[in-house]
C-alpha cells in the first residue's frame, strides 16, 4: 500500500452541522477540499495554496487550527492510503458564498453535506473514508458539530 500525503480543510456551515466538500473531476467521492503538498511546503502552506486553487479563496492563516493528522484508505486511488493534516477554519472564509459555492481547477462540484449523521454512500455519490471515518468523529469528539 502506498501513502499519499495531503492537507485538508474543514469549513462548517455557520447555521447547521454541514461540511463544505468537493468532488474532483472524474470521481464520485466527495471529500474535504485540499490536496497534496508541493516541494518544501508546510501543511499550512499547502492548504492555503490548494484552497486558492480549488475554490478561489484566500484563507487567513490566523483562523486555521489543526484538528490533527489522520490516516484512511484513499477515496479515489486503489491500493493507497491517505495521510491527512486536517485544519479547521474558524468561521467562513471571506468571499465564500454559502448558497453558490464557486469552484475551479480540477473540482467538478462543491456543496454542503450534513455530518450528524452523514448521508449513506450511493453508487453515484460516496464520501471519502478520511472524512467519514476519521474527521467527522474527531469533530464530534471535539464538540465542533
Amino acid at each position: 500500500m502506498r501513502d499519499i500525503r495531503v492537507s485538508a480543510l474543514v469549513v462548517i456551515h455557520p447555521d447547521r452541522p454541514e461540511l463544505l466538500m468537493v468532488r474532483k473531476t472524474g470521481t464520485t467521492s466527495f471529500m474535504l477540499p485540499g490536496g497534496k503538498p508541493e516541494a518544501g511546503e508546510t501543511p499550512e502552506d499547502t492548504i492555503i495554496r490548494e484552497i486558492a486553487e480549488e475554490l478561489g479563496l484566500d484563507l487567513d492563516p490566523a483562523r486555521l487550527s489543526s484538528l490533527g493528522e489522520f490516516t484512511a484508505a484513499a477515496a479515489n486511488e486503489a491500493d493507497h492510503r491517505v495521510i491527512g493534516d486536517v485544519f479547521v477554519y474558524d468561521g467562513v472564509p471571506a468571499g465564500l458564498d454559502l448558497t453558490d459555492i464557486r469552484h475551479q481547477a480540477e473540482i467538478a462540484a462543491a456543496g454542503w453535506f450534513p455530518c450528524a449523521p452523514m448521508p449513506a454512500d450511493t453508487v453515484e455519490r460516496q464520501f471519502a473514508p478520511l472524512t467519514r471515518d476519521r474527521v467527522v468523529p474527531a469533530l464530534a469528539a471535539a464538540g465542533a458539530l
